[in-house]
């Protein structure tokens, strides 16, 4: 189960599941083209984030600005599901809230301090190293092996790792970069937990992340007041940041990525969710100035091309998945 997620807002789950069977049939091309483009603009809606989450901390501390987008975030998944009419009281409540300590509160903590003692490009592509560490996970905690394309990538991810922090030569972006990493860990540690919660509890996946992320947010809040001392200036740009991150990043994101998930195979939308960091790398190049040193850029193209492969592997099991679909 691959999770992924554009800023840390949300949980969601890139893997097939009884409700998205309509990806293993031939789609019309309007729907397939209808797919894609929702596809893109969640890339550019969660790419360009890294840019507005870095730009915001001239008008407030990372915690406090962690603590606003996702305790909104909460509550506008929260109202999504009263107009989809869905039902709202958590289930397994313990669970989320454990849950939410891992990928609300210390997968956001980690990614605004990262964003704050460094460049969004870098802490993008590191963060995005969260299918490698579930991969590792995985393999004791939940019995999945690794496996054919999955060695290579695994390889590429770890040279791309080190080419980005150079262990070797530590320097002032090293903290960053090991918070950014540290998100992508506590990013993958969720992904497992979600696994192991949904096989023994049939829960939506709106409700699990309006929940999680509002339990989450709960503790980012005490956080943020205990050690965030920077005040928050209401100008423009902030109220922005907090009304981009609550809906278009947070309630169209989750409806945008389950249109993809619903429509699209599963590699397929893994291939077009690399597009996310990419964004992140480009727009923080465009709009902040961030040049990466030439082994920086090496190391993100490697971990992207590792990406990529775990993506084609994804799309080579459900296409063998498909042929062995019983026939009506």
């Amino acid at each position: 189960m691959l999770g992924t997620c554009g800023d840390g807002a949300l949980t969601f789950y890139l893997a097939p599941s009884r409700n998205s069977e309509v990806a293993n049939v031939a789609l019309p091309s309007s729907t397939a083209r209808r797919a894609a483009l929702a596809l893109a603009a969640l890339a550019l809606i969660w790419g360009y984030n890294w840019v507005v989450m870095k730009e915001v901390l001239r008008y407030s501390g990372p915690l406090d600005f962690g603590a606003l987008r996702n305790l909104l975030g909460a509550l506008s998944l929260l109202a999504l599901l009263a107009i989809l009419r869905r039902p709202i009281k958590p289930v397994a409540a313990g669970w989320m809230l454990v849950l939410g300590l891992f990928q609300t509160t210390v997968f956001t903590c980690c990614v605004m301090l990262a964003l704050a003692w460094g460049g969004a490009g870098r802490a993008a592509v590191l963060t995005y190293t969260m299918p490698f560490w579930l991969m590792a996970l995985a393999w004791p905690l939940l019995g999945e092996r690794i496996h054919a394309l999955q060695w290579p990538a695994a390889l590429l991810a770890l040279a791309g790792l080190l080419l980005i922090m150079e262990p070797w030569n530590i320097h002032g972006g090293f903290a960053a970069g090991l918070l950014a990493t540290s998100a992508g860990v506590a990013w993958a540690v969720s992904n497992v937990m979600v696994k192991r919660l949904r096989a023994r509890v049939d829960i939506d996946l709106l409700r699990l992340t309006a929940w999680q992320t509002f339990f989450g947010s709960l503790a980012l809040v005490l956080i943020a007041a205990l050690f965030d001392t920077q005040p928050l200036h209401w100008k423009p740009y902030l109220v922005g940041a907090v009304i981009y991150n609550a809906i278009p990043a947070t309630a169209l994101a989750w409806m945008l990525w389950v249109y993809v998930l619903h429509h699209l195979p599963v590699g397929a939308a893994g291939l077009g969710a690399l597009a996310v960091p990419v964004v992140g790398v480009l727009s923080a190049s465009i709009q902040l100035g961030e040049r990466p040193s030439a082994t920086e850029t090496t190391g993100m193209i490697l971990i992207l091309v590792a990406l990529a492969l775990l993506s084609v592997q994804a799309l080579r099991e459900h296409r063998a998945d498909q042929s062995v679909l019983p026939q009506d």
